[in-house]
């Protein structure tokens, strides 16, 4: 069997050195479509230097490391990376990331799950400084082909939204290069730049990066419902549910609550077409 569960959660963790600065940090809000407008006193807190704040969302490429992909090369894992899809994303803050840093981050993998026809395997990375805890990161990831191995089935992670209107919907276009941009954080993946892979990979044109979707939904909410102040962030965590091309919208629904925010993240020129769902942020 191309996943041996014992062995590879009982694989020792891979520790690899963290080094970020603020160029790192303005590229990937940049990434997220941040700037507009460019003298915007709420848009220079991502990307003016001497106002920067960053956004929890950078934990996903600090160092420009792929945590997710590593964590797939750990013993135990042999799997078809053709059958691998990135089904959910968590991020947990122990405090403020900072503008510059070097921390140490460890990973392996925590759980894997049989969902019969596919595999989950949940990737945790944690990210430490001098000071102590400042980041804990799960990707799920979705292994198609690779369940019915009699293993746990694991937990829902669905987050129903209240059955009330949102209190807040706003739209965030996304530009026809803001593939090309983020990808500069770290993730090559020629699927959200070569329309050739593309094609191969059954889509007309290359697509949104999923983790982009996920940074500019958690800007918005920080923006809209959080009064801009991203210290304020604990946890968020989403499904991916669809993809978005760039060109198009990404309609973000949020509904408002103590302690945390529940949204749906949608593609508008495509009818509401899901891109995140069952997506909470909980927050001071």
């Amino acid at each position: 069997m191309p996943i041996d569960v014992a062995k590879a959660l009982a694989a020792e963790p891979r520790t690899a050195p963290l080094v970020w600065g603020h160029k790192d940090v303005q590229l990937y809000h940049l990434g997220l479509g941040a700037g507009v407008p460019a003298t915007d006193p709420g848009e220079l807190r991502y990307t003016l230097e001497s106002k920067l704040h960053v956004l929890p969302s950078f934990a996903t490429v600090a160092g420009a490391g792929m945590a997710m992909m590593g964590g797939l090369a750990v013993p135990g894992i042999e799997v078809d990376l053709a059958a691998v899809l990135h089904g959910g994303q968590t991020v947990t803050l122990h405090r403020p990331i900072p503008v510059s840093g070097e921390a140490t981050q460890t990973s392996g993998v925590s759980a894997v799950y049989d969902k019969g026809k596919a595999a989950v395997i949940v990737l945790r990375s944690e990210a430490s400084d001098a000071d102590g805890p400042l980041w804990t990161s799960d990707s799920s990831i979705f292994v198609r082909g690779e369940g019915g191995f009699g293993g746990e089935r694991g937990p829902s992670a669905r987050s129903e939204v209240p059955g009330r209107e949102p209190e807040f919907t706003v739209e965030r276009p996304i530009r026809e290069e803001q593939a090309l941009l983020y990808r500069l954080s770290g993730d090559w993946n020629p699927l959200h730049a070569d329309p050739e892979f593309a094609r191969l990979a059954g889509f007309d044109r290359p697509i949104l990066h999923g983790l982009c979707s996920y940074g500019m939904a958690l800007k918005a909410v920080v923006d809209t419902v959080l009064d801009g102040d991203v210290t304020r962030v604990k946890s968020y965590g989403t499904r991916f549910a669809g993809i978005v091309f760039p060109g198009e919208t990404l309609r973000i629904r949020m509904w408002a609550e103590e302690g945390r925010t529940r949204l749906t993240v949608t593609s508008a020129e495509r009818d509401d077409a899901p891109v995140l769902a069952d997506t909470v942020v909980e927050h001071s």
